[in-house]
């Protein structure tokens, strides 16, 4: 096998590596829906399977990928006389670095970890949602008799409304909200990464534009999507 194959073997695994990027996403996304719907919890586990075979071969990927690039940078440091049998060196340090896997390996996956935040977080917005409904669900019951669902979807819509939409930095409702790791902070994903490299530029490190927040070095890197907002902003807008 030559140099030229082993570069192109790379470059075509690191295309791989999107594919299955995209595929926790969909399943991430799958799953916050499945939980939304109410759906039964055996199906929403079994998305969880699925993101924990994706994060496998992740692993998987990231560890051939890793045994290609040893394998170029040992051969070119060497520059032995004769090329080696550059397939059969991959293959053993890959071995190797599969010999040593582990399930915790998995669960600290970053895509597989931000699926359970999300989902931790979907579960206990439902929660939320259904202690909001129920109150005004029966208060229109004794109040109004049978009243109609429109009216309490109305309502309902009314109260969310009044959850906190708006970004700390542009001050108006926000489109791509992400969370802030270190903080819990939530603002604008354009607005904050604006601020991150204007301050770059300037070396200077930026301080948490959520009033009265102490963490002054935020970082893109601290930064998640947060789905869940997105959802109840996106129901918003449609109300």
């Amino acid at each position: 096998v030559s140099f030229n194959a082993i570069e192109s073997a790379l470059s075509s695994l690191k295309n791989c590596q999107s594919y299955i990027n995209s595929g926790m996403d969909v399943a991430t996304q799958v799953a916050l829906d499945l939980v939304e719907s109410f759906n039964d919890e055996e199906d929403v586990n079994n998305m969880e399977k699925v993101m924990l075979e994706y994060a496998t071969m992740d692993r998987e990927l990231n560890h051939y990928i890793k045994a290609f690039e040893e394998t170029l940078n040992q051969v070119k440091r060497e520059k032995p006389e004769n090329l080696p049998d550059l397939e059969n060196l991959v293959q053993e340090k890959f071995l190797e670095m599969e010999s040593v896997n582990s399930d915790s390996d998995l669960q600290r996956n970053e895509k597989y970890m931000y699926f359970k935040d999300q989902l931790k977080e979907m579960k206990k917005q439902c929660k939320n949602n259904f202690f909001l409904f129920f109150p005004i669900l029966l208060s229109h019951k004794s109040d109004h008799g049978n009243d109609t669902i429109e009216q309490i979807d109305e309502d309902l819509a009314v109260t969310r409304s009044q959850m906190n939409f708006i970004c700390p930095i542009t001050q108006v409702t926000m489109e791509r909200p992400v969370r802030n790791k270190v903080c819990g902070h939530i603002y604008e994903e354009d607005a904050i990464l604006e601020m991150i490299q204007t301050q770059k530029q300037k070396k200077k490190k930026v301080r948490c534009p959520k009033m009265g927040c102490s963490h002054v070095d935020v970082k893109g890197s601290d930064l998640v999507r947060d789905e869940i907002l997105k959802r109840l902003i996106d129901s918003q807008k449609k109300q």
